[in-house]
């Protein structure tokens, strides 16, 4: 019996990434970084080349040499959000990979081909706009970016303010294309796209605004089968430290799925799943490879029943919610442990 089952739908990413792409209209650079978020970034990246995708952005060399020798002669740009980190820079160059220069030390330490990351109001890595200045006469910048920090909230005045410093700053390197937009940042409108965005978590399924749209597609579908099916007496406790007491009688399910399968610990007591049409809580801590969840009146709970954690009756950005964490931790964290089924279509 499979006991818990990941399904990772390409033919969604690849209708995501077409809506992302063609909604900014511009160049759409994806970024996989994380595995793809949890995806796989080896299946993702092929199928994206497949779609399209000539550039991508990962965080770390390491994920920047296993995406290049999984593309092969293919010619895509990969450039590398952490830089040229001391001592990466012969792995840089043997697996022909594009740093993006976070400091002026990195500027120092680096003599090829490279893209200029600015800190428009992030406040983590970057140049600011006077040390960018001092680069504006490098000949080989191959793309000028930033990165939004509310990009989730379309609103927030931020974002306008972040607009108009890359503005002022991009225009410092004339001769090079400019990169301000991920996810959120694409529905922001046009003056947000410049020459290329970096899609990544809506990509992936999660909304572009921290909740589900209807423009993005489901890829990921978590599942896990019912290990046993338990009448748990009003007054009774489930799980470690008795965190949970029923309050009444209850029919309770134990999936076969935990913390080590991706599905936060912080779930407890928010979290929820979907079975025989609606949503049911779960009940009681988080265990490493098993949860209790309220099935009281549900006809078809029992073992071997296949409960979704993630699908298309459980949004991503719901699910993240209902646990109190985000889209992004939630498809990061999937395990591997889960037998892992890639859906093509076409």
């Amino acid at each position: 019996m499979t006991v818990t089952r990941l399904t990772l739908d390409l033919d969604a990413l690849a209708r995501n990434y077409a809506v992302l792409r063609d909604t900014a209209g511009v160049e759409a650079a994806p970024a996989i970084k994380a595995d793809g978020y949890g995806v796989g970034a080896l299946e993702a990246a092929l199928r994206l080349w497949d779609e399209g995708a000539r550039s991508f952005h990962v965080a770390r060399l390491t994920e920047g040499e296993t995406l290049r020798a999984a593309l092969g002669e293919r010619t895509a740009t990969i450039y590398v959000l952490d830089g040229p980190t001391p001592g990466s820079q012969d792995r840089l160059r043997a697996a022909r990979l594009t740093p993006v220069i976070n400091s002026l030390e990195q500027a120092a330490a680096w003599d090829g081909a490279a893209a200029i990351h600015i800190d428009t109001g992030m406040n983590r890595l970057g140049l600011t706009a006077a040390e960018a200045a001092t680069l504006s006469d490098r000949p080989d910048v191959v793309l000028v970016m930033s990165h939004l920090a509310c990009a989730g909230k379309p609103a927030d005045p931020m974002n306008a303010l972040q607009l108009e410093r890359f503005r002022a700053v991009r225009a410092l390197f004339p001769q090079a294309p400019a990169s301000l937009a991920s996810s959120g940042g694409i529905f922001l409108g046009r003056d947000y796209a410049f020459d290329q965005v970096r899609p990544g978590i809506s990509l992936f399924g999660g909304g572009p605004h921290d909740r589900p749209d209807a423009r993005i597609s489901t890829v990921v579908t978590l599942e896990a089968a019912i290990l046993q099916v338990r009448e748990v007496p009003a007054g009774e406790t489930i799980g470690y430290a008795g965190a949970f007491t029923a309050e009444h009688d209850l029919t309770v399910g134990i999936l076969a799925a935990g913390y080590a399968d991706g599905v936060p610990w912080s779930a407890h007591p928010g979290g929820v799943v979907w079975f025989e049409g609606a949503l049911r809580r779960m009940v009681g801590r988080i265990s490493m490879d098993m949860i209790a969840v309220d099935l009281t009146g549900c006809e078809t709970a029992r073992p071997g029943e296949m409960v979704e954690l993630l699908g298309a009756n459980l949004p991503v950005d719901n699910a993240a919610r209902a646990a109190g964490t985000t889209a992004y931790e939630l498809l990061t964290r999937l395990s591997t442990r889960a037998e892992r089924r890639y859906v093509v279509g076409r």
